[in-house]
């Protein structure tokens, strides 16, 4: 992670309510510069209302949230100055072309004349899109349209670049192309990148993540350091006789802490495969799979939360 000590986004003690609903409750946490932060969470878990929030279209309950020193709630046209923005669903008019598009997004920032026309040429170039911006967007591949989507964000020099689930709609050469720009713009630029998802391979990408659930904070560092909170491996079991295993588990492995999610059994341990054979042999013809491997985000978020990423009755 970049070790540059600049804070561009601190958020204190956010908390958000739709009526009685509450989307955010009393989040905290600050963002470096240069550094890549992803809010990982599933649907519901209030990674859309921290991205309203920080991108200044909604105003929190309770807290505070600064972009660059400036506060999204008191000074609110200077935080937008700081941001760039890449809205999950697509922005751009597809009845222009790529050029003008940008044209028009720069107006909106009050650039004209031969500055905008730099800022354009000095973008196409960094997205690789220079001899496609007379190309008509709507006849552009998902990949490029994205990079056009990020030139968008980046025409007025942000030091804050705002994701919402940048993978929508790429496939995967075209992830790993925006991926690989993303990271150069952090490690050679100093400019900062938070990004929401809900893709565990997504939030891998990230220096850091903040893991969210109903609004809560449940984990936050980097994906290694979370990792390692588990340690050993994770060995998970398909089996009609679940509960019985759960309750043999937590008798003979002491400190394994077992999960049991409909006919699947989850646990942790430092010797996975001596504990896989254990229970094939005291539960015989009853296992229907094994599977014995590495940590993954989705193990921290069952240990911090007690129940699966995608768990329709948390929903």
């Amino acid at each position: 992670m970049n070790q540059i000590s600049d804070i561009t986004v601190e958020v204190s003690d956010i908390s958000h309510n739709y009526g009685e609903v509450q989307a955010l409750d009393a989040l905290s946490f600050r963002v470096q510069k240069g550094e890549i932060f992803g809010l990982l969470g599933p649907n519901g878990g209030g990674k859309t209302t921290l991205f309203r929030i920080l991108s200044t279209i909604f105003k929190p309950s309770k807290g505070k949230a600064q972009i660059c020193g400036h506060d999204v709630l008191t000074d609110a046209a200077k935080a937008r100055e700081q941001i760039g923005v890449v809205f999950q669903s697509p922005s751009l008019d597809k009845k222009l072309k790529v050029y003008e598009n940008l044209k028009h997004q720069g107006h909106l920032y009050g650039l004209y004349g031969a500055d905008l026309q730099k800022r354009i040429d000095k973008l196409l170039d960094r997205v690789g899109l220079t001899d496609r911006k007379n190309d008509i967007v709507e006849k552009l591949s998902g990949g490029l349209k994205r990079r056009v989507e990020v030139a968008k964000g980046l025409l007025h020099d942000p030091k804050v670049l705002i994701l919402d689930e940048p993978n929508t709609g790429l496939d995967p050469g075209a992830r790993l192309d925006l991926w690989t720009y993303l990271r150069s713009l952090s490690r050679d630029e100093g400019m900062t990148i938070l990004m929401t998802t809900h893709l565990m391979e997504v939030a891998e990408r990230s220096d850091r993540i903040l893991i969210l659930n109903k609004g809560k904070s449940v984990a936050l560092g980097a994906p290694d350091e979370l990792r390692r909170e588990i340690g050993g491996s994770v060995v998970s079991f398909q089996s009609n006789e679940a509960k019985d295993l759960l309750e043999w588990l937590k008798k003979e492995v002491p400190g394994s802490d077992p999960k049991h999610f409909d006919r699947t059994v989850r646990m942790e341990s430092d010797a996975g495969f001596e504990v896989a054979q254990r229970v094939e042999k005291e539960f015989s013809g009853t296992i229907d799979t094994v599977v014995v491997g590495r940590p993954t985000l989705e193990d921290v978020f069952i240990k911090k939360t007690g129940h699966q990423f995608w768990d329709e009755r948390q929903s």
